[in-house]
């Protein structure tokens, strides 16, 4: 990784740290009103939907077909998530599934950082001042760099940067008429909301194969954190992942609150989306019998 890259990468999680201490002193005594919490959910929304539906299961596993103005609109959104350009961040995941909590996965807590919590903090953001963007494209992302705009849409990442701030602003000002109100948007609906998305991101990268439940006979150390599941719009199911790594669904119970499946299951139904990779139920009691642990036990690192 270079210089450069490195502290691009440290910039892009101090600032959004920082703005949140801006936002305590900013609505200190002030409460945050419906506008403010309508552009804060709005851009957490279309851009965690840009990661969880287009850079995750979209452009990675294929785990749906949809058309190329509909899956490059997931790429720019997933974009303006600022967690790296969108062929960098497919190479990444696709190697962390080829060498998963092996050496060689890119964020792994039990390799590469240490174990416990050196490799927790490792996995979280240690990783990115080390080993984020380093996956081989044409090895891991052949076909997005075969995809003319894919690679545009990948070049184009400082742009979509500056699109992530300047729209919680402009809906700001448009919305209240006051440059405080765009103020408030751009700190909190801008730089809070590109904070909590990180970690919510970053937790399934570290926490979600650190402690958790287990019922499929994998090879990792991934597991399903339920209380993540919500923020992270159903990437916590991260061992049913794992375990069946092209499903559309994450949420394989009922259970198991999915808002990313669910958003697939609703493109499908309006002939957004197409070939969604479903799992039966009698493969997934395929997939657990024979596994090492009883189903459903609690783990630790």
């Amino acid at each position: 990784m270079t210089r450069m890259q490195r502290n691009a990468n440290l910039a892009a999680v101090v600032i959004p740290f920082l703005a949140v201490f801006v936002a305590i002193v900013l609505l200190w005594n002030r409460a945050i009103g419906p506008v403010d919490l309508a552009i804060f959910a709005f851009m957490y929304l279309i851009t965690g939907f840009g990661v969880t539906i287009g850079f995750h299961r979209l452009l990675t596993h294929r785990s749906f077909a949809t058309s190329k103005p509909v899956e490059y609109l997931f790429a720019s959104l997933g974009s303006m998530s600022i967690q790296g350009p969108v062929i960098e961040w497919v190479a990444d995941h696709r190697k962390h599934h080829a060498h998963t909590d092996e050496e060689g996965d890119p964020h792994s807590p039990h390799v590469g950082g240490g174990h416990g919590l050196r490799g927790l903090a490792h996995a979280h953001v240690g990783w990115l001042m080390r080993n984020q963007g380093q996956a081989r494209p044409w090895q891991y992302a052949k076909d997005l760099m075969e995809d003319p705009g894919m690679r545009r849409i990948n070049r184009a990442f400082p742009l979509f940067v500056l699109l992530s701030l300047a729209l919680p602003f402009l809906l700001g000002l448009a919305l209240t008429g006051t440059l405080s109100g765009a103020l408030v948007a751009l700190v909190f609906a801008g730089f809070v909301r590109i904070f909590l998305l990180h970690h919510v991101t970053w937790s399934v990268n570290s926490v979600c194969h650190f402690f958790g439940r287990r019922r499929f006979a994998v090879d990792d150390q991934s597991t399903n954190v339920a209380w993540l599941a919500i923020p992270s719009l159903g990437e916590a199911w991260h061992h049913n992942h794992h375990a069946f790594p092209r499903s559309a669904r994450h949420g394989l119970r009922r259970s198991e609150i999915d808002v990313t499946g669910f958003v697939i299951r609703l493109m499908k139904g309006v002939g957004l989306a197409w070939n969604v990779v479903e799992i039966t139920p009698e493969r997934q009691l395929a997939k657990e019998v024979g596994a090492e642990r009883p189903a459903d036990v609690p783990v630790a690192a």
